[in-house]
């Protein structure tokens, strides 16, 4: 499986191995970087080498970004966007999710396929990362656009009271 853009260089691949713990198991092309070129969101394979399917399509790597979002997840954020945001709308975001995915699985792709929309969710938000990352890479994510607001706003607060 080919994914569009260029394939990650050595230093990709070590940045990439630092961030996430281990090798990736799977193609990917870093589709988002720092000022500094580091990798913040990578484009997935929606199969990795072995066949197995990957449901996250974009993933958040960024150490910063991955730590605020952590943050935002854990003062109740999730339950709060998609409160503000609404079912009908988050499954659009999930819809279009699996369009984009699912085009890039090899039509002779005889096995499993991943399942869900964003993170692997079907219903509501299950993670705000993924959310973000969709949005990053320029993709209409509600969701993750209220994400960066988020954190462009909570950032603001935190700074002000130091």
């Amino acid at each position: 499986m080919l994914l569009p853009g260029a394939a990650p260089s050595p230093e990709d691949l070590a940045a990439v191995t630092s961030l996430i713990g281990r090798v990736p198991q799977g193609e990917f092309r870093v589709v988002v970087r720092t000022a500094l070129g580091q990798p913040v969101v990578l484009l997935n394979a929606p199969l990795l080498d072995d066949g197995t399917p990957m449901p996250t399509l974009y993933w958040l790597v960024g150490e910063n970004e991955v730590y605020a979002v952590s943050q935002l997840e854990a003062d109740g954020a999730v339950d709060e966007v998609e409160a503000l945001i609404g079912l009908e709308v988050i499954d659009g975001i999930h819809q279009r999710y699996m369009n984009t995915r699912d085009a890039l699985i090899p039509a002779t792709h005889a096995g499993h396929r991943p399942s869900g929309g964003v993170g692997g969710t079907r219903k509501g938000v299950k993670c705000l990362h993924a959310h973000l990352a969709n949005w990053l890479a320029g993709n209409t994510d509600e969701v993750g656009e209220w994400v960066a607001q988020q954190l462009d706003v909570r950032g603001a607060e935190r700074a002000a009271r130091i």
